[in-house]
C-alpha cells in the first residue's frame, strides 16, 4: 500500500528557515528525504542548518532573501528550478513582532507605534502573500503544490499586548481560507492551502517575554503554562508531524483549514 506520508524528493521551501521553528522543521523533512530550501537573512546560520542536514545524509540548500522583496524572491525561484527543476511545497514561515506593535501592561492603546504596527502587518501579512505569489507559479504550471501558512493562537483570541502581531496573524487565517478557494477553483485541486496554528513554543522572538534571565517563567509564561492542559511549552519538532502531513498526499482533500498545534491552549476554558 502507498505510503501517504511519503515526501521524499518533494522540493520544500520554508521563508524564515533559520529560526528555531524553521531549522526544527527544516531537519525532520530532510531527514524524511524531502530536498529543503531554506529560505532567511541569516547566512551564517542558514549554511550551518545546511551543513548539519547534508552531514545526515539530507538534501538542503540556503538562499539569502527579504519576503518584502519581489527581485530577491523571484532570484530565489530561478535558483531553486536551476537547482531541482521545481517548487513542490511552499511554508510561509517567516514572520515577528516588533516592540511598538505591543502594549504593555503599564501602556494604553495610545502608546502604539503605527509605524511599528504597520511594519508588523507588513513582515507577517505581506510577506507571506509576496512569497506566495513568487513560488505559486511553478506549482500553476506542475498542476500541484502545497502552501503551509503560519498562523497563531493569537488569531483566535485578542491576546493582550501583541496588538499588531495579533491582527497579522488573525489575517493569515482568513487569506489562508480565501487562497484555498482562490487556487482551486482557478488552478485546479491539485494546490492545496492550509496553515498551521503553534501553540506557545520557546523562540528567540518570545524568550524574553516568556523567561527571565534566570531562565524561570514571567508572569506571562506562567499564564501560558496555566491556561495549556498539557501544562509545558511545545517543542519544536513537535510541529514536524502535522506539517508532513499537510505536505504530503495524506491530505489530499484537505484545503483551507488551520491545524492547530498546541497542548490543548485553544480549547481550555475555566
Amino acid at each position: 500500500m502507498k505510503n501517504l506520508f511519503d515526501i521524499r524528493d518533494r522540493v520544500v521551501v520554508i521563508t524564515g528557515g533559520t529560526g528555531v521553528l524553521g531549522k526544527a522543521i527544516a531537519a525532520h523533512l530532510a531527514e524524511e528525504g524531502a530536498k529543503v530550501v531554506i529560505l532567511g537573512r541569516k547566512a551564517e546560520v542558514g549554511n550551518a542548518i545546511v551543513a548539519d542536514i547534508k552531514a545526515k545524509g539530507g538534501e538542503a540548500m540556503f538562499l539569502t532573501t527579504d519576503v518584502m522583496d519581489r527581485s530577491k524572491l523571484e532570484q530565489n525561484l530561478a535558483d531553486i528550478l536551476k537547482a531541482y527543476g521545481r517548487v513542490d511545497a511552499l511554508l510561509n514561515a517567516a514572520g515577528g513582532n516588533m516592540p511598538g506593535a505591543t502594549i504593555g501592561p503599564d501602556g494604553t492603546f495610545f502608546d502604539l507605534k503605527i509605524e511599528e504596527f504597520q511594519r508588523v502587518l507588513e513582515l507577517n501579512l505581506t510577506g507571506t502573500v509576496l512569497p506566495t505569489q513568487v513560488f505559486l507559479k511553478p506549482m500553476v504550471e506542475q498542476k500541484k503544490g502545497v502552501i503551509v501558512n503560519f498562523s497563531s493562537m493569537a488569531a483566535f483570541r485578542p491576546m493582550t499586548r501583541v496588538a499588531g502581531y495579533a491582527a497579522a496573524k488573525a489575517g493569515i487565517s482568513n487569506y489562508t481560507a480565501f487562497m484555498a478557494t482562490e487556487v482551486a477553483k482557478k488552478f485546479g485541486e491539485g494546490i492545496r492551502v492550509n496553515a498551521i496554528a503553534p501553540g506557545f513554543f520557546l523562540t528567540e522572538q518570545n524568550r524574553t517575554l516568556l523567561t527571565n534571565p534566570d531562565g524561570s517563567w514571567t508572569q506571562r509564561g506562567q499564564d501560558v503554562i496555566r491556561q495549556t492542559p498539557f501544562g509545558r511549552m511545545g517543542r519544536p519538532e513537535e510541529l514536524c508531524g502535522t506539517i508532513q502531513y499537510l505536505i504530503s498526499d495524506a491530505s489530499s482533500f484537505v484545503t483551507g483549514t488551520v491545524a492547530v498545534v498546541d497542548g490543548g491552549f485553544n480549547v481550555f476554558a475555566m
